[in-house]
């Protein structure tokens, strides 16, 4: 079992050093991998329709993951670096394989790339992407990614990229693992043909079900399950006794990491609101109280 930590993006502020010690603090306590959450804009939910089903707001900042790696990749030494997950269909796929090669050449090949369809179609429509063809975008993003970090000269013509006799250097020197985020059927069936592993962002009570599924569906396209990687979270504020029932439920069902996600734990929630901020020291307690817990 592989323990990772959600980068608390909307509460650590932009401080540098602030980021630079919490992510230092996770490797230090062992943590094996930093994941980090994808929003490039945040949107007002009021009066909106479709009402916008997700959590976050124009109220909650979030660091640009791959810009964010680039920095820890040189305050770290060997914590993985993992999107969880980056809304790929609203991005330009060239760019993105551009970008996570460099993260992946200049950390010594520590990016795990999670990569998932997002929920929030006004920031699909403020990036010019149109927000229903999604998954079908997502199918070729992955085979574009994948080509452009293997083959030196790609003639690629698809039915939303096109590639003349181009390539990408510098390339990675290795395959960068590639999982996805899914809960819904038809993103786990995505998941287990196209992907390396999945997330899902919430607790293994929830999800081992949908992890067994996942299972039965690569032994019936002649993938090795025990190849394929699984990650549920556990929130700080579940507690000890909890933190231990997941634990054991993950290691039961065979999910290979499981993820702290500490947030809200420096800010007092009034209202549905955060006020107050108990500054970044916070994080980094939670951290380790997580750690010392569950061993």
């Amino acid at each position: 079992m592989k323990f990772g930590a959600v980068f608390p993006t909307t509460e650590i502020g932009d401080d540098p050093a602030a980021i630079r010690d919490w992510a230092q603090a996770a490797e230090e306590l062992g943590y094996e991998s930093i994941v980090a959450f994808d929003h490039v804009l945040g949107a007002e939910h009021a009066s909106r329709s479709p009402r916008l089903l997700g959590p976050y707001t124009e109220l909650d900042p979030f660091h640009e993951p791959l810009t964010l790696f680039a920095y820890l990749a040189g305050v770290t030494e060997h914590i993985e670096l993992t999107t969880g997950v980056i809304v790929l269909p609203q991005r330009q796929t060239t760019l993105v394989a551009k970008q996570a090669a460099e993260v992946d050449l200049l950390s010594g090949g520590r990016l795990r790339l999670g990569v998932g369809t997002g929920w929030n179609y006004v920031e699909y429509e403020s990036l010019g992407v149109p927000f229903g063809d999604r998954g079908r975008r997502l199918d070729e993003q992955v085979e574009l990614l994948r080509k452009l970090w293997r083959e030196p000269l790609l003639d690629f013509d698809g039915s939303f990229h096109r590639v003349d006799r181009a390539g990408l250097l510098p390339r990675p020197r290795r395959d960068i693992p590639i999982w996805f985020g899914a809960i819904a059927p038809v993103a786990l069936e995505r998941a287990v043909r196209l992907g390396d592993g999945l997330l899902f962002a919430t607790a293994p009570s929830v999800v081992k079900g949908l992890l067994e599924r996942a299972r039965e569906r690569l032994d019936a396209l002649g993938r090795d399950p025990d190849g394929f990687g699984s990650e549920a979270f556990v929130d700080f504020s579940y507690g000890p006794e909890r933190w231990q029932s997941e634990l054991k439920q993950w290691r039961e069902c065979r999910g290979t990491h499981l993820t702290l996600r500490a947030m809200d734990v420096a800010v007092e929630v009034v209202g549905g609101k955060r006020v107050g901020y108990a500054g970044p020291q916070s994080y980094i307690d939670a951290l380790r109280s997580f750690r010392e817990e569950v061993g």
